[in-house]
Order: structure tokens, then C-alpha cells, then sequence
């Protein structure tokens, strides 16, 4: 057996409130869900981004609860990428700059494929990359 695809991912953030206006206002992401100190998350494409406080979620839940999700956290900066066409990595890059977020690497992979670097407001590394970059 072998999975289909990947439905959700999690990043790990320090605010709550920043990572919401950055990924909804910045990234354009449609929030789904939010539980205030706890998570928000957004919808792209056909997965959902999860954004954890940390610390919230390594608390267990309470016995019985409706959502028995096991504790989870991870602490230090971690990467997403997103898909996107050569054309688009261009209008990203612009959009970023303006809105006075930083792009710390533009690059074309070896193989064929371009990507583009950035941070959120809790220092996880995002990208932007052509899919090709994985033969895809």
C-alpha cells in the first residue's frame, strides 16, 4: 500500500494572529478554521494548511473529548513549498516585495525548475517552486 497524496501539512508558529494576516492577506489563503491560542487554517488548492501554536498543541486532550487528537508540536523553523509556473514565481516575487517581504533565494534547480525563497513572521522557510523541480 502506498499513500495518494498528501492532505494536509502543519507548520509551527510563535503567533497566531501574525500568521493568520500573513498567510490569509499576504498569501491570499481562504481560512477554514480557527481556534483562538490554538490554530488557524487555510485551505490551497486541493490540501489544507494546518498552523499550530506549538505549545498549545502539546497539551493532551481532555478524557472524553469529541476530537481526541494525540499531542504534536514541533519547535525551530520548518519549510512548505508551494507549486507554481515560472510566470507566477515572478508575480509572487513582486507581490512579496512589495508587501516588504524579503525573498532570500531566486534560483533554477539543475534538473530544470525555479524556485523562490521567503519566511513567514515566524521564520518557517516558504518557497514557491515549478513542480518540474521533481519531475512532475
Amino acid at each position: 500500500m502506498q499513500p495518494s497524496a498528501i492532505l494536509e501539512s502543519a507548520l509551527y508558529v510563535t503567533d497566531l494572529h501574525a500568521a493568520e494576516a500573513f498567510y490569509g492577506g499576504v498569501l491570499g489563503l481562504e481560512r477554514i478554521a480557527k481556534v483562538e491560542g490554538r490554530h488557524v487554517f487555510f485551505r490551497c488548492g486541493a490540501g489544507v494548511l494546518l498552523l499550530f501554536d506549538a505549545s498549545a498543541t502539546r497539551v493532551p486532550p481532555p478524557e472524553g473529548a469529541r476530537l481526541p487528537v494525540p499531542p504534536h508540536g514541533a519547535t525551530g523553523q520548518g519549510h512548505l513549498c508551494f507549486a507554481a509556473t515560472s510566470d507566477q514565481i515572478e508575480r509572487w516575487k513582486g507581490h512579496l516585495m512589495q508587501r516588504g517581504v524579503a525573498v532570500e533565494a531566486d534560483f533554477s534547480w539543475p534538473g530544470g525548475g525555479r524556485s523562490i525563497y521567503f519566511r513567514d513572521p515566524s521564520g518557517n522557510s516558504l518557497e514557491f517552486a515549478e513542480p518540474k523541480i521533481w519531475n512532475l
